[in-house]
């Protein structure tokens, strides 16, 4: 499952990318997927709205076993 989360991911990165920030994978496990927002998308207050409006739409999309995503 990691590797299918890391797939998601990387269709991600250019749009945070473009923004000046990026996601890094942090760990997978029981349908949780941890994550840190590093650069501009560390301290941005719409990191909150990115992580799940964003990120968390696009992993259950792909993979429904991914209940949720957290921000480690």
């Amino acid at each position: 499952m990691r590797e299918k989360v890391e797939e998601v991911l990387n269709s991600l990165r250019p749009i945070l990318q473009a923004d000046g920030g990026d996601v890094e994978l942090v760990d997978v496990e029981n349908g949780v997927v941890k994550v840190r927002l590093t650069g501009a998308c560390g301290t941005c207050p719409s990191a909150t709205m990115t992580l799940k409006m964003g990120i968390e739409q696009a992993l259950k999309k792909s993979i429904p076993e991914i209940e949720r995503v957290e921000s480690v």
